[in-house]
């Protein structure tokens, strides 16, 4: 006992490691997640957090991870949550969505299709979210885009260029105070 839970923050991914096992010994990874039946190591604490409602005792964790993921603008099949464990441990990876490699392999910045049609449709969310005047920040976050110099380089600087997005200062571009609306009738409806 007194292990700790570890977590790794990577460019592509976030892992989660927490000592135990599967309670009931089976590896993780050989198993069905939508299956799995919830047992509680401590149901003394489980039922202390439902009533607190930081949980929901409802044994729908797995499942809920990798249905939220799924939801995720750029989310593909690739990016789907893993799950592993060992009489020892339990690691969750996370992928990131937004992730792009620079190098020519893998997902590459443009060449995949998939990539494409994401990065086109990140873009019309983007429009729509900007029928209001919104701040880089704002719209970093809308996306969930970490990397200012990627959501430059891949959402803002194309939309400014193909006219479907504008400053409201357009003569301090890098005022902190600038904000971007969508041209009226770009919308991308």
């Amino acid at each position: 006992m007194g292990s700790e839970i570890h977590i790794d923050m990577f460019d592509d991914r976030v892992e989660i490691v927490s000592p135990g096992g599967m309670f009931e010994g089976a590896p993780i990874q050989d198993c069905d997640i939508n299956r799995i039946r919830s047992v509680r190591r401590n149901p003394v604490i489980a039922d202390l957090f439902h009533r607190m409602k930081y949980m929901e005792r409802r044994g729908s964790g797995l499942r809920k991870i990798v249905h939220e993921t799924e939801k995720l603008p750029g989310y593909t099949e690739m990016c789907r949550p893993e799950f592993y464990s060992t009489a020892t441990d339990f690691r969750v990876i996370l992928k990131n969505v937004n992730y792009v490699m620079d190098g020519a392999t893998g997902h590459d910045t443009g060449h995949d299709a998939g990539h494409d049609k994401s990065v086109a449709s990140k873009r019309i969310q983007l429009l729509k979210y900007c029928n209001v005047e919104r701040s880089r920040d704002e719209m970093q976050a809308f996306l969930g885009v970490s990397s200012r110099a990627h959501f430059k380089k891949t959402y803002l600087r194309p939309l400014l260029e193909s006219g479907q997005l504008q400053m409201t200062l357009p003569d301090k571009p890098q005022s902190r105070n600038q904000k971007y609306v969508t041209v009226q009738g770009d919308s991308a409806e």
